[in-house]
């Protein structure tokens, strides 16, 4: 299935203030629209701002420019933040112009951003694949799409990507970040990566499996599940395995009980402390 971007003009907090700026002074004014991908030229009037033939209201931009996290996007004379309510609450959070966002669910957020990017994030777990030119992979966990679009930029052939939430997989397409998950090479797959990861039997060179932390879902963390990425690599194949660190404590024991179940389904696996990886090869 092929993937499907909504392109809808977007505002942050820095373009925000640049648009009550020009309030006054400027009769239009050059903006990202996008989270700083592109610019976009705005009239400025005496009621508020012209974007995308909708006018957006000075108290409007007022009361958005105090929320300093959030993304807005532009619709029906409004500024409505992504977010969505559901069993969850999923948010988009701004990280800084020129950055892809985060992801937050339940107050979570699903990247490291702390001295780090999403963008950064993504290629330090990407490169422990090794060469990937030519190369079939597995994304077993989409997310905002960052992984996926990552391998292809470092050479992969063709990557298919899984997501189990729909809500995510909106609030993907409303990303600018997550565009290039229309890209033809990229095949995506909304469902149950426990399931769906038995139709492939050897048919990836890499897999990389960065799933929400432990206590959200502790099954993409269990013997019988590495032992289906064991079948759906093929011989000498590479894994990449995010784990991160909830807690230094419990952080260690949760890493240390991956790398022996890994290695228990057929990895010879090591851990990598800079990206909070566990990688290797298939051998069994």
């Amino acid at each position: 299935m092929r993937f499907r971007p909504l392109r809808r003009p977007l505002l942050c907090k820095p373009v925000i203030d640049r648009l009550l700026k020009a309030r006054g002074r400027e009769d239009s004014v050059k903006v990202s629209l996008d989270l700083g991908r592109s610019l976009h030229e705005c009239p400025v009037l005496e009621e508020g701002v012209m974007i995308d033939d909708q006018l957006i209201g000075w108290e409007e931009l007022e009361r958005a420019s105090r929320r300093e996290r959030d993304i807005f996007m532009v619709a029906d004379g409004k500024l409505i933040s992504l977010s969505i309510s559901g069993r969850h609450f999923y948010k988009l959070v701004f990280i800084g112009l020129g950055r892809p966002p985060t992801l937050e669910i339940d107050g979570i957020h699903m990247h490291r951003i702390k001295d780090i990017t999403p963008d950064r994030d993504a290629w330090m777990k990407v490169r422990l694949c090794g060469d990937l030119r030519c190369r079939r992979v597995l994304d077993t966990c989409m997310g905002l799409g960052y992984t996926a679009i990552t391998a292809l930029r470092m050479g992969a052939c063709s990557v298919v990507t899984v997501e189990i939430d729909e809500n995510v997989v909106e609030l993907a397409r409303l990303n600018p970040w997550s565009r290039e998950l229309g890209d033809e090479r990229i095949d995506f797959r909304l469902g149950d990566i426990t399931n769906l990861v038995e139709e492939f039997q050897g048919e990836f060179d890499a897999i990389i499996h960065d799933p929400p932390r432990f206590s959200l879902a502790g099954e993409l963390y269990g013997l019988e599940f590495y032992r289906k990425l064991n079948r759906a690599l093929r011989r000498g194949g590479r894994l990449v395995h995010y784990v991160g660190q909830p807690g230094i404590v419990r952080g260690k024991a949760i890493r240390r009980g991956v790398v022996k179940r890994l290695r228990e389904a057929g990895f010879d696996v090591k851990y990598d402390e800079s990206s909070r990886c566990a990688y290797g090869v298939k051998v069994l």
